[in-house]
């Protein structure tokens, strides 16, 4: 039996990152939380920007947001990936910014304050990644 191939670069999963990847192939966006002064952070790293401790925890985030900025790319096209691609920054309700990809919106009707909602994208490999849709009624 053949197994589906994806063409994706797959992220270094390390110890500060891979639990992070753990949960979103449990389909759940989490946000990494600051055990001390409760910053939240996104990407995961081991030490807290604001108050510089290393403790922390994690909270599943809605899922809700806002684009605050994007990007449409063309090029360079990479094997695997449907083009244009929709890079988008996310205002998460929870109060910190994602990255992500925009998908099922055509290009112009991306526009900045759309609101958004995360879906679990999954590859033919079975690997899954949060990506954003416009959320019910956003698009025009």
């Amino acid at each position: 039996m053949h197994m589906a191939q994806s063409f994706r670069m797959k992220p270094p999963m390390g110890e500060d990152n891979g639990w992070w990847w753990q949960q979103a192939d449990a389909g759940r966006l989490t946000i990494q939380r600051c055990q001390d002064c409760g910053t939240l952070r996104h990407p995961p790293r081991p030490m807290c920007g604001e108050c510089h401790s290393l403790r922390w925890d994690h909270i599943t985030a809605s899922g809700q947001g806002i684009i605050e900025s994007f990007t449409v790319l063309h090029h360079p096209q990479f094997p695997g990936f449907e083009y244009p691609l929709i890079i988008i920054l996310v205002q998460l309700e929870e109060g910190t910014r994602f990255t992500s990809q925009l998908v099922n919106c055509a290009p112009e009707e991306v526009r900045f304050g759309m609101h958004v909602t995360m879906i679990m994208h999954e590859d033919p490999d079975g690997f899954r990644l949060p990506m954003f849709e416009p959320a019910q009624g956003a698009a025009a």
